[in-house]
């Protein structure tokens, strides 16, 4: 699995790591170019999301007709581009368009869609959560480079790093990722991809995906500007020692989040716990006039975010159905990328109109909402069993007719000619399963 999937893990993360290493300082950086308002800030902050959601589903249609490599390749060269713009940019509107360039490499469906096509179906859970880890990862080291080298050498140093990024990933591409196995979904006839949105657990996790991200932006708009402002005077070379701490303290709460989630299937605890902790963020950020307790605050985003990530595309995954989860997962990026770029703007229109304390308050309201709906509407996933056979031992027209309760779906594997049926092993035997198909 490791060699499958740690290529795309690694493109998907040094693309994320060139977009989050701004995050820390880009909103107090662009505040001071020419043109620039809190809103128009905010916009630039999560700009690279509006694009990233309007080009989810080009880049997946294009990657069924070209192949999956050619159609990283395009939206690594659009993110390069938007990286040099935004590295050259004199003022506002610049930058603005460089941050929709680099959102418009949408190319983070097609790397879920080839780790899906990759991987076995019951370790594509744990293949998901190396790939949730890894953006977390990024996150984490852009947390210390970027205000210390942006502090240091100016946030265009960052834009060209993220450009350096961007080359070694096309690099990786061609080097190290495989070429995907042709996969034959079959399911049953009366399942629908409208079903996702009818489903509890999915729209649930939509709902938490779009939260998390949006959240995300709304905390690095406010962050930089404020520990930057007269109010409490931080220099931007010293914002790494509020993101340091938060970094350190989000990367141990990492591992055991993700253990509890997925080795002992608990993750709407610790979904919880994560929803809690950004109540209290934005609560102290919105509220406290001493630097110690907004970095508190800072700290308590960080265990929210990093504690949700490594679990989020992974239970998306476990609760759609195989022939669901390109669209499930096209559908949460889509909502995640939206709810990025509309946290930024919303948190620069409430600084241009309004202050901190509403926004903190408003976000805080907001959260406890997403608490009680979690709470009522959230399960943890059922636990599945699978059962490989070899294609040529199946009768298919059994295998066509068959349904059962604590069936939940099956497939062809044609590369590696299987069959694979994904039951309830609690409810059905393995023996009994084969007693409905073996010829």
């Amino acid at each position: 699995m490791l060699k499958k999937v740690l290529p795309l893990s690694g493109i998907l993360s040094l693309r994320f790591l060139g977009l989050f290493i701004v995050l820390p300082v880009l909103s107090a950086y662009a505040l001071h170019l020419k043109g620039a308002t809190p809103m128009l800030v905010g916009i630039i902050v999560g700009g690279y999301a509006l694009t990233q959601a309007v080009f989810q589903l080009p880049f997946g249609l294009m990657s069924d007709k070209i192949g999956r490599k050619p159609t990283l390749l395009i939206g690594l060269l659009i993110f390069f581009a938007g990286s040099v713009i935004s590295a050259m940019s004199t003022d506002i509107y610049m930058l603005m368009l460089g941050r929709f360039l680099q959102g418009a490499g949408a190319i983070g469906s097609v790397i879920v869609a080839m780790i899906s096509d990759l991987v076995e179906e019951e370790i594509r859970g744990k293949a998901m959560a190396m790939m949730g880890g890894s953006i977390a990862l990024s996150f984490a080291a852009a947390m210390v480079i970027g205000p210390v080298v942006g502090g240091h050498f100016g946030v265009s140093t960052l834009f060209w790093i993220a450009a350096v990024l961007a080359l070694l990933a096309m690099l990786m591409l061609f080097t190290k990722v495989p070429n995907p196995p042709k996969i034959k979904h079959i399911y049953h006839n009366t399942s629908k991809t409208s079903d996702i949105l009818k489903d509890q657990n999915l729209l649930s996790m939509l709902v938490i995906d779009g939260m998390q991200k949006g959240l995300m932006t709304m905390a690095f708009v406010i962050i930089p500007i404020i520990l930057t402002s007269p109010a409490f005077g931080w220099a931007k070379a010293d914002l790494y020692k509020a993101y340091v701490p938060a970094m350190i303290m989000g990367l141990i709460a990492m591992g055991p989040a993700a253990i509890l989630g997925e080795k002992y299937n608990k993750p709407k605890q610790v979904f919880l716990l994560s929803i809690i902790l950004f109540i209290a963020a934005f609560l102290l950020m919105g509220l406290t006039n001493s630097s110690t307790m907004f970095v508190v605050g800072v700290v308590s985003f960080f265990l929210a975010f990093n504690m949700m990530e490594p679990l989020v595309q992974s239970m998306i995954s476990k609760f759609a159905k195989v022939h669901q989860k390109g669209a499930a997962l096209g559908i949460a990026n889509t909502v995640a990328y939206f709810m990025t770029f509309i946290g930024g703007t919303a948190a620069g229109i409430l600084l241009d109109y309004s202050d901190r304390e509403v926004l903190g308050i408003g976000t805080a309201a907001v959260a406890l909402l997403w608490l009680l709906w979690t709470t009522f509407k959230l399960q943890n996933p059922i636990l599945h069993s699978h059962l490989y056979l070899p294609q040529s031992h199946v009768d298919m027209d059994k295998l066509n007719g068959l349904e059962h309760e604590h069936i939940a779906e099956w497939y062809i594997n044609e590369s590696e000619k299987l069959v694979v049926v994904k039951y309830v092993s609690e409810h059905l035997s393995e023996e009994a399963l084969k007693a409905k198909i073996v010829k």
